[in-house]
């Protein structure tokens, strides 16, 4: 399996509109070579450069129907009706997505995993990640990353050329 996004390449910029210093929406994420069997996926967010709590969970959410496309700007919510009912938990984001927002001049890595599961996970809203993919271990088929990179107040100027 394998993800992508029209918004930034496998370790890019991560453009401001996605994240906590724009917009804060989520960007769209392409998926290909979805095993057959696959009834639901999973996605989660989180800062794999976080100096105190590694991989720090931005968003999770579960029980997204099989597609090849993620669109942007997944509403908030607990559940999400234009996704068929998935089902947003407790991260960063309580119940969204709450995009990269590191500190001021200091970059950081974010990593985009969306989980292949062969069901879906019965957990309420209030689960967290761990919870999520605990229920999840024995049902997941296949997974996929997509890592990018912010800075805050960084000139994006730059990227053009």
């Amino acid at each position: 399996m394998r993800v992508s996004s029209n918004a930034f390449e496998e370790g890019g910029w991560i453009p401001k509109r996605y994240t906590g210093r724009g917009e804060d929406i989520s960007p769209a994420l392409h998926i290909e070579d979805i095993p057959n069997q696959t009834k639901s996926f999973i996605i989660t967010l989180d800062d794999a450069s976080h100096p105190i709590f590694p991989n720090y969970n931005h968003w999770i959410i579960w029980n997204i129907p099989v597609c090849s496309d993620i669109p942007e700007s997944v509403p908030k919510g607990e559940v999400v009706s234009e996704l068929s009912g998935a089902i947003q938990g407790i991260a960063y984001g309580r119940h969204c997505y709450r995009g990269p927002k590191p500190p001021l001049k200091t970059t950081h890595n974010y990593t985009f995993t969306i989980y292949a599961l062969c069901d879906l996970i019965d957990l309420p809203a209030a689960s967290t990640k761990k919870e999520v993919l605990k229920q999840a271990s024995n049902l997941i088929l296949d997974q996929a990353s997509l890592t990018g990179k912010f800075q805050s107040h960084r000139n994006e100027s730059e990227d053009v050329g």
